[in-house]
């Protein structure tokens, strides 16, 4: 694969990438979608209380027709006959306006969820350039946002300019009949034309928010070097991660040196392996590995323990089976205590006969379970 199509972003975004977007205010939003809500919210508070919003616009219909000879010619009649009718289009006004408000502030959960951002808050400058504002209009999202509002223009229309020529007739009868009726043909007329165009909003607004949830992912795609680009910061790069490996084991092998003065016995396979013991009584269950090593490690720990008086036993089969089956810091298994046992006898001794200028005791040889040397046997 040639190194453009590697540039090419058809990864989906990573959970970072998407945290990001979030943090800087960039998620789906569907303007159709919230305009539903809200249109759906109005008509269903208007809806739901029908017969107390009859009597709203009754009386305001009657403010207007109905009043005598005498406060006809009055100087208060306009301003009390106002008053009453501000009052009673406040009523009847405001379950809608309360049941929309509602809608508004909740419509971006249904897409995108809540989202609080302060980096969406800070001032773009460039922005107010109005060359790069008509860059924007006229690039391809520009032009996909203008056809799809002139489609929306162009099927909300139809559909309501079909609804007023069904509705020719019944529009006609308001004026024909009593004032009540009128109203509530009206009113009735009014809702069904509102709850139409809140549907249809409810269907393009639905299918913009698929397309806006669409549009958001596409943005965000990542190409397989972003992507590797990524874990890199997050995990960090092989080198540095060796690296940082590479003083942790010199960190471990320059505590394991300091410890090293203080082991009972060092026991080794002459030239390759090096295991250091310590046992305190009383302390301890069983005696620890305090350094062990191989080739050029078990070298320098021979000669720390040497410039130490650590006595250096030979025993290969255990100087193997230690290495093997216990790490750095461990209580040796139970299979090795009589092994080692064996050795540490003989270091006392050892070290009683130096004092005392006896014979020096035999060199133990003891027997180890070759299952316990793993690949090292």
């Amino acid at each position: 694969m040639s190194d453009d199509s590697d540039q090419e972003k058809t990864e989906q975004p990573t959970e970072k990438r998407l945290k990001e977007s979030r943090e800087k205010g960039e998620v789906p939003r569907s303007r159709d979608l919230s305009g539903a809500a809200v249109v759906l919210a109005g008509v269903a508070a208007l809806m739901a209380d029908g017969p107390t919003s009859f009597g709203h616009a009754r009386r305001i219909f009657a403010f207007g027709l109905g009043y005598s000879r005498e406060a006809l010619f009055s100087d208060v009649l306009p301003g009390r006959v106002l008053h009453a009718a501000l009052r009673e289009a406040l009523a009847l006004f405001a379950p809608v306006a309360l049941a929309t408000l509602v809608a508004a502030l909740a419509a971006p959960l249904l897409l995108g969820g809540l989202n609080f951002s302060g980096k969406a808050l800070q001032p773009k400058f460039e922005r107010l350039d109005p060359i790069k504002g008509l860059g924007r209009i006229f690039v391809l999202r520009g032009l996909v946002e203008l056809g799809k509002a002139l489609l929306k223009l162009l099927f909300i229309g139809t559909v309501l300019a079909l609804l007023l020529r069904h509705w020719q007739g019944a529009l006609q009868a308001t004026g024909r009949g009593t004032v009540s009726s009128g109203i509530a043909q009206a009113l009735g007329l009014l809702g069904q034309a509102a709850l139409w165009f809140g549907c249809i909003l409810a269907l393009l607004g639905g299918l913009d928010a698929l397309y806006q949830k669409y549009d958001h992912t596409k943005k965000l795609r990542m190409s397989r070097q972003e992507i590797k680009d990524e874990m890199k910061e997050s995990e960090g790069s092989p080198e540095i991660k060796g690296r940082i490996r590479q003083v942790q084991m010199a960190q471990a092998r320059r505590r394991m040196m300091e410890e090293l003065p203080k082991a009972d016995v060092v026991v080794v396979n002459p030239t390759h392996f090096a295991v250091a013991l310590r046992y305190d009584e009383g302390r301890t269950g069983a005696p620890r590995v305090i350094a062990k090593g191989v080739d050029v490690l078990a070298q320098q720990i021979r000669l720390v323990a040497g410039s130490h008086r650590v006595p250096l036993v030979e025993a290969p089969p255990l100087a193997r089976a230690l290495y093997a089956s216990t790490r750095l810091g461990q209580e040796i298994p139970a299979a090795l205590y009589v092994a080692v046992a064996q050795v540490l006898v003989y270091v006392y001794q050892l070290k009683q006969a130096a004092a005392q200028g006896g014979t020096p005791p035999a060199a133990p040889n003891p027997e180890v379970d070759p299952d316990l040397m793993g690949p090292y046997r």
